[in-house]
């Protein structure tokens, strides 16, 4: 399955051999959509950032071209896009326990995860599975591509451990990188850096990872913008209680929008250049486990299995009701991870035509909160968000397949 898989992909995200020789200027194509247009106007106040990757040929061969509308001009939340150093620093790991070790550890080695904290349990089985419920790392990073699960993340993020993490991601050429957190636990930062036994349950051997405690993460470079709001609700106990002021994102995970997009490229197009770094040396076989989860929607999975009316086509793939404007579903392979959380929506993608094999690389952020206030749940995604995520896909398709247009003519 995978040998096919590889052979599909590898069509699919092929350089065009006779790229564009003009490309649209940003400003340009989100200017020139009505959709976008008014949002561009309260950039700052929506901390609206967007930066789109063409690919150019050279002497050299192709390279990743990255022009960007307010790109990284301040702190936004990644939120569940850094799932995707996560699933590649878990691939490397589990080389470098093989290396180490001389067993047979691989993505499909049955992992147990001994309790840490008071509110745990072992958990050995993963009900989702099914090819016998088994915890592996192929199936973590399914469900972490496939429907965007914490729980996967977190596993990861505990096999890994934070420093581990986030060397891999700063060796790769990704500096910015600064991953201290597990997703969606209420955990202090030295919780954070504690890490539970891990067994590796493989055929005939059991190897074991004992607990360990990580060291503190250095100390990130600042940015501006890390304090974000008016006000925070805490949830205790007693209840929900609001606190004053705005809530300091500076012990949070943070990536820039330049390093998610180069972190993408160096996974589905690791042959190009300009990526800031020397990637990360991923084989064959290990890309084609990310690649297949990532551009998958979740009706299209047979392990796990998910309910299309739970989990929409466009569920994790925000660009997807856009793109469609231009080009039918069935013509289009998206490559992306996205993150949703505080108010702040990201989309990191890399969008191909199948039939032509033309590509490009669209990462884009927006904080919707009107109200100021985070935790209470109160966020203009359905509003605000979405229809940022889907006006932008159709601008970028249009001004860079303008031969392509299957559907309307003009932007809605």
């Amino acid at each position: 399955m995978l040998l096919c898989f590889a052979a599909t992909t590898a069509a699919a995200v092929t350089p065009p051999p006779d790229p564009d020789p003009q490309v649209p200027s940003l400003d340009a194509i989100l200017r020139g959509h009505p959709g976008l247009a008014p949002l561009l106007e309260d950039a700052e106040a929506l901390r609206l950032q967007v930066l789109l990757g063409t690919l150019e040929e050279g002497s050299g061969g192709p390279r990743l071209v990255q022009q960007g509308f307010r790109a990284d001009a301040e702190y936004t939340y990644p939120a569940s896009t850094i799932k995707l150093c996560a699933a590649v620093a878990a691939l490397q790991e589990l080389e470098r326990l093989r290396r180490k070790t001389g067993l047979a550890v691989d993505a499909d080695t049955p992992l147990v995860f001994h309790p840490l904290f008071d509110d745990e349990v072992l958990e050995r089985h993963d009900p989702d599975n099914r090819s016998g419920q088994r915890i592996t790392v192929r199936q973590e990073i399914r469900e972490l591509f496939l429907v965007s699960d914490n729980t996967a993340f977190n596993r990861l993020y505990e096999l890994v451990g934070p420093a581990a993490l986030n060397r891999s991601m700063h060796r790769a050429g990704l500096p910015s990188t600064h991953i201290v957190h597990r997703l969606s636990e209420a955990r202090s930062p030295e919780e954070q850096l504690r890490l539970p036994r891990i067994d590796l349950a493989g055929d005939g051997f059991v190897h074991t990872l004992p607990r360990r405690v990580d060291p503190p993460p250095p100390t990130a470079k600042a940015v501006p913008g890390l304090r974000v709001g008016r006000g925070y609700l805490t949830h205790g106990a007693s209840g929900p209680r609001r606190v004053d002021g705005p809530m300091d994102f500076a012990t949070k995970n943070r990536m820039s929008l330049r390093d998610l997009q180069r972190a993408l490229a160096m996974v589905v197009r690791p042959d190009l250049g300009a990526l800031g770094g020397p990637g990360f040396g991923l084989t064959d076989d290990q890309g084609a486990l990310l690649l297949e989860p990532m551009y998958q929607l979740p009706r299209e999975s047979k392990n796990p299995v998910y309910d299309p009316t739970e989990y929409t086509d466009q569920w994790v793939k925000f660009l997807l009701p856009g793109l469609e404007r231009v080009l039918p579903k069935s013509r289009l392979r998206i490559y992306n991870k996205i993150g949703r959380a505080y108010g702040f929506s990201t989309e990191n993608a890399y969008v191909v035509d199948t039939e032509t094999g033309r590509g490009f690389f669209l990462a884009a952020t927006i904080y919707t909160n009107r109200d100021g206030i985070l935790n209470d749940d109160r966020y203009e995604y359905e509003q605000v968000a979405d229809p940022f995520f889907a006006d932008l896909g159709e601008a970028v398709a249009r001004a860079l397949w303008p031969d392509r247009f299957l559907q309307t003519d003009a932007p809605r």
